[in-house]
């Protein structure tokens, strides 16, 4: 079940009520065991679905799920308020640091890391033209709500605060979160629990960009993101490593990634058991299972090292892989000739294969699930030879590779001149030198090669 919260004191929250009333279809029921200031009085259910009303501000509550009985998540239909132009917006609450702003110090809610990235998206789809879309960090109250929530909100003053195409997107953005699940988590094989795709963010502003474009752009989910401000208010060393476990708790992660210069804080972290990873990694993991990762870095090597994640880990299991090496003089043959053309041929066909300069130049090393893949790999290999040499010719274990070109120190020798001269016998042509004619063939250099295709040692 969904529940919503009406604040009667916030006008946007009344425009999302109306639009939420003309969206779906309600049945009205009087509550009388609670005050109608409260939750109570009239409540309006639906198809998974229940709205109620209170009198404070969303932000002064306290544990208002308990007005509802049994649901799974609760949205706070809100206003945003600030210098943000016609935004629409949703986050997690609670106070890193002083409570200024409602709920308790240091003290935060429990987040819904998954239903928060559907709501994005659904805001994404559903905005009026003129209005944005984004997340922020996690601010005021309230912190002891009795549900996984968040605040869903139109920004950023009365006139947006009263717009019903706003009141519209909100609502419908808020109704498709019917049947989504608070967390993003997944049993695994070699996991007795289930391990959830959430990541607690740390540093960054108010309106936290890097974390927005991970949702965005992956299958994670971010729960409690502490920006530097919020960081910065922590008061003391003790409270501060209670509110950095707090926030792992409430949001069910066991991932953070810290944005900016935060140095100090990722021992502080890690000394907890909780790991900290990049943005890469992030986006390396994407639709991949955690245990296949896990392995992956333990016997390969760590994103954070080179390793790259290729198109065949979807389809891979944490046994179902072979490590091989391309062979290095014809690897650096072809990376030389095509290096994008490589890296994506190594891509295509591997599960996760090691890179070097920033993850853009294969250095040889591929993760893969048969001979096959490794035979599409030394094929397109083949096929950047065949760019770059007149003849290429395979056989079972090995590439013979010919070419011809214009050499200009024969040509010197025989008495051609640069210039002109040199470019006709560069292009093929015969040149006539003291009346002597000169044949292209007779100032070409041939060079051949021959590369093997088994795959090197991995020792």
């Amino acid at each position: 079940m969904l529940g919503i919260v009406i604040s009667r004191a916030d006008t946007a929250s009344l425009t999302i009520k109306e639009a939420l009333l003309a969206e779906t279809e309600w049945t009205e029921a009087i509550d009388e065991s609670i005050p109608d200031t409260e939750g109570g009085g009239t409540v309006y259910r639906g198809d998974g679905v229940e709205m109620r009303e209170f009198d404070e501000w969303h932000l002064e509550l306290e544990r208002p799920a308990d007005a509802f009985g049994d649901i799974s998540l609760l949205i706070f239909a809100s206003r945003h308020s600030g210098e943000t132009g016609p935004l629409l917006t949703a986050h997690h609450t609670g106070n890193f640091g002083p409570a200024e702003f409602g709920g308790e110090s240091n003290s935060l809610a429990r987040a819904c890391p998954n239903a928060h990235a559907a709501v994005v998206t659904s805001l994404d789809e559903f905005a009026p033209d003129g209005y944005e879309v984004g997340m922020e960090c996690t601010h005021h109250g309230p912190t002891d709500v009795g549900a996984p929530s968040m605040f869903v909100e139109i920004g950023s003053d009365e006139q947006q605060w009263d717009d019903i195409d706003a009141g519209q997107a909100v609502a419908q953005a808020i109704l498709s979160l019917r049947g989504v699940e608070p967390d993003n988590c997944e049993s695994e094989q070699l996991e007795e629990q289930p391990r959830c795709r959430h990541l607690v963010g740390f540093g960054g502003g108010h309106y936290a960009q890097r974390f927005e474009r991970i949702v965005r752009d992956t299958d994670w989910a971010v729960g409690h993101i502490a920006a530097d401000w919020g960081l910065d208010a922590i008061d003391d060393a003790e409270t501060d490593r209670d509110v950095l476990e707090l926030a792992f708790t409430m949001s069910n992660a066991e991932y953070a990634v810290i944005d900016g210069d935060n140095g100090a804080l990722r021992p502080q972290l890690t000394e907890r058991g909780y790991q900290v990873v990049s943005e890469t990694w992030v986006r390396e993991t994407d639709g991949v299972s955690l245990s296949l990762i896990n392995e992956l870095e333990s016997e390969v090597g760590e994103i954070a090292d080179g390793l790259r994640i290729g198109e065949q880990a979807q389809m891979a299991t944490e046994t179902d892989w072979t490590v091989l090496r391309v062979p290095k003089e014809l690897l650096t043959e072809t990376v030389g000739a095509d290096r994008e053309g490589v890296r994506a041929a190594v891509q295509a066909e591997s599960i996760g294969f090691m890179t070097a300069e920033g993850g853009t130049r294969p250095t040889g090393t591929v993760v893969l699930s048969g001979k096959d893949q490794y035979e599409r790999i030394i094929e397109e290999l083949i096929s950047v030879l065949e760019t770059t040499y007149e003849e290429v010719n395979r056989e079972e274990n090995a590439v013979m590779v010919r070419s011809e070109s214009f050499d200009p120190e024969k040509a010197s020798t025989l008495g051609v001149s640069e210039g002109p001269a040199f470019g006709k016998l560069a292009a093929g042509q015969p040149v006539e030198v003291h009346g002597e004619t000169i044949p292209p063939e007779a100032v070409q250099t041939v060079e051949e090669k021959t590369f093997s295709l088994e795959p090197d040692s991995t020792d």
